[in-house]
């Protein structure tokens, strides 16, 4: 999936394509917008949170459209993800998901947009046999998207030690 991910970056803003190696381009978010300079406390309550998160297996088999032409994969159980979003939420509500641009919680791991080159179709058939997928969600990233110098901040394993990996 990683490779499709990084391929459409490279298709649309190549300036948003990372050179970090713990970097991954296909991802759902969990909170995004987040806190342009999360200080120590904060970081701590996100050590916390995903600290208090088990590992969640999934399956991204569906191919999906939101009303702006978005092209996505939903989670295979959405709902651990969804309450995930939840608890950042609840932890930090100056940070609405979207930045209250939309009124429901959808997890998505985002993969093209539609035009008139690109359809649902034709992202199942470039996708070819690397969906249906199962996967494992055992790690959280703080990602910076800047362009030619998105990365990886740090990093939290799900269900463990509140510090950073």
């Amino acid at each position: 999936m990683e490779s499709f991910v990084r391929g459409r970056f490279e298709h649309y803003d190549r300036a948003y394509l990372s050179a970090d190696p713990a970097f991954t381009h296909a991802h759902i978010t969990v909170l995004a917008p987040f806190l342009p300079t999360p200080d120590a406390a904060s970081l701590e309550a996100v050590a916390a949170i995903l600290a208090a998160t088990a590992p969640v297996a999934f399956t991204l088999r569906r191919l999906e459209t939101f009303p702006n032409g978005v092209i996505y994969l939903p989670p295979e159980p959405a709902e651990p993800f969804r309450a995930l979003t939840e608890r950042f939420v609840a932890a930090f509500p100056q940070c609405p998901p979207y930045g209250g641009q939309f009124p429901d919680i959808v997890p998505h791991l985002t993969l093209d947009w539609r035009s008139a080159e690109v359809s649902v179709e034709s992202t199942r058939d470039r996708l070819g046999d690397t969906v249906p997928v199962s996967c494992v969600a055992d790690r959280v990233d703080l990602a910076w998207y800047e362009p030619h110098r998105s990365r990886v901040l740090t990093s939290w394993r799900l269900g463990d030690s509140p510090f950073p990996v």
